[in-house]
């Protein structure tokens, strides 16, 4: 860990890990700072997250985010999801189908039988054009070419990155279509909130609390039933504050067909696409703590549930289950499901959302 007032680039990071050529588009590592001299660390190769250095209850300084520690293990290491950007459809699509005005689509299928975060070449798995625009943040543009990954129409995206003077890392999703489409873009950043280390901690210990009274079961294969269920008498109830690992293992269909939390939840909204409260977390030991604030109808929490350990940033290695992840977005399989909130978007319609990551600390 290094302390605050050294002067160095805090993440360790060396940007001439992260610089390549992917289809004649430059790879780089872009900055962002705040005046107190944390920092964010992002490349525009997939909007990948590598840093998100903070402090904690004794202002010591470590990376909460995990990623890739080169731009070759983010191209064709273990975790390509690892810290990214997530579109044009993030979550899951039931058998890679979906209809617009009677019409049925094919999307890739990458996992098992069904379309996962976009697809093999996702948003996650381009270069995208950066421009810094201050100390603190940075537009990211990518536009999407018709029947990319078998979606419909040309998506022109831009993702703003925003640190705030409160240690917020404000991300602002905008885009526009020329065709009849869907939608649902979101982040998959992987938060360890212990800070990353050889080996990183299990999440098992965060305490926990989502703003959910409901949430969406899935099957064997994660894509949602079609239920929506109180969280009530359940292990997805964490309106009151309770560690991640109390019922992360229950005894339940649920935790079992999700190894684990891998489930949408619904957020307590009084207003659609209002700016509210999704969740929080903190890590008893460091003090430090996260919190949610997002537009988005749901946020899908995923425990880290896969096996096997990897090599990340700075000799980190990360095991099963020492991340959290937070992605604030709509529902997976909506286009499947005309109850749930609509993710289609047209012509002279801008999609825009926002999401807050709050860091902060309590002794």
């Amino acid at each position: 860990m290094m302390k605050k007032s050294e002067t160095q680039l805090l993440c360790g990071l060396k940007r001439s890990d992260f610089q390549t050529t992917v289809n004649g588009k430059n790879t780089d590592l872009y900055i962002l700072k705040n005046s107190a001299g944390y920092e964010v660390a992002i490349s525009n190769y997939g909007g990948a997250l590598l840093a998100v250095m903070v402090p904690d209850k004794d202002g010591n300084i470590a990376n909460v985010v995990q990623g890739h520690c080169n731009i070759k293990d983010m191209i064709s290491g273990q975790r390509p999801h690892l810290s990214t950007l997530i579109g044009r459809y993030g979550n899951r699509i039931k058998d890679g189908k979906f209809q617009l005005n009677g019409k049925q689509y094919q999307l890739a299928t990458n996992c098992g039988q069904h379309s996962l975060h976009g697809g093999s070449e996702g948003f996650h798995a381009h270069v995208w054009d950066a421009f810094q625009m201050s100390d603190n943040t940075l537009v990211l543009n990518y536009t999407s070419p018709y029947m990319e990954e078998g979606f419909t129409g040309e998506m022109k995206t831009t993702v703003v990155y925003n640190f705030s003077e409160n240690n917020e890392l404000i991300i602002g999703y905008m885009a526009t279509v020329n065709k009849k489409t869907i939608i649902n873009l979101t982040h998959h950043a992987f938060f360890s909130l212990a800070g990353i280390a050889n080996p990183t901690p299990t999440i098992e210990d965060l305490e926990c609390e989502i703003n959910a009274d409901f949430y969406l079961p899935i099957d064997n294969t994660c894509i949602p039933t079609g239920e929506i269920l109180k969280v009530d008498g359940t292990p997805f109830d964490f309106r009151k504050a309770k560690s991640v690992g109390r019922d992360i293992d229950a005894d339940n269909e649920q935790i079992r067909n999700g190894n684990g939390y891998d489930h949408c939840f619904v957020l307590n909204k009084h207003e659609e696409g209002e700016l509210t409260f999704a969740a929080k977390a903190k890590d008893p030991k460091s003090g430090r703590t996260l919190e949610v604030y997002t537009t988005e109808p749901g946020m899908q929490v995923y425990s880290d549930n896969s096996e096997g350990e990897y090599k990340g940033q700075n000799g980190a290695t990360f095991q099963r289950r020492s991340a959290i992840c937070f992605e604030a977005q709509h529902f997976p399989d909506s286009p499947n499901h005309p109850y749930f909130p609509s993710v289609m978007i047209r012509p002279g319609q801008q999609y825009k959302q926002k999401t807050i990551y709050k860091f902060g600390v309590e002794k």
